[in-house]
């Protein structure tokens, strides 16, 4: 479903380390942003019985059930660079993007 490079595998799970009251990570897809719809990442309390689950080191990622038919075939991976550091995600299935990356059509 969902492809998870070992650099966003070890960043998740550092930030889950880092928050030992948190279950996991949760990706979520909302209508929105300057391309129709945004990605958004939050942290979960509980586990979602619902969602996708995706191990990692440390913890899970959720992936909201809403958000599946989006994000299914998506590659993420962790990226840091002179301008920052990010999350970066790679979907097939967006039609366009904005600049930034954190909106996309479908």
């Amino acid at each position: 479903m969902i492809t998870i490079t070992p650099e966003a595998n070890k960043h998740l799970s550092g930030i889950l380390k880092n928050s030992p009251e948190f279950q996991g990570v949760l990706l979520s897809v909302k209508g929105g942003g300057c391309s129709g719809f945004s990605y958004v990442w939050s942290l979960a309390e509980e586990e979602d019985k619902a969602a996708e689950r995706i191990p990692l080191e440390i913890g899970t990622l959720f992936v909201d059930p809403l958000a599946v038919m989006f994000v299914t075939g998506t590659t993420i991976d962790y990226r840091e660079d002179i301008m920052g550091s990010l999350l970066k995600i790679d979907n097939p299935n967006a039609k366009s993007m904005c600049g930034c990356g954190e909106s996309f059509s479908f």
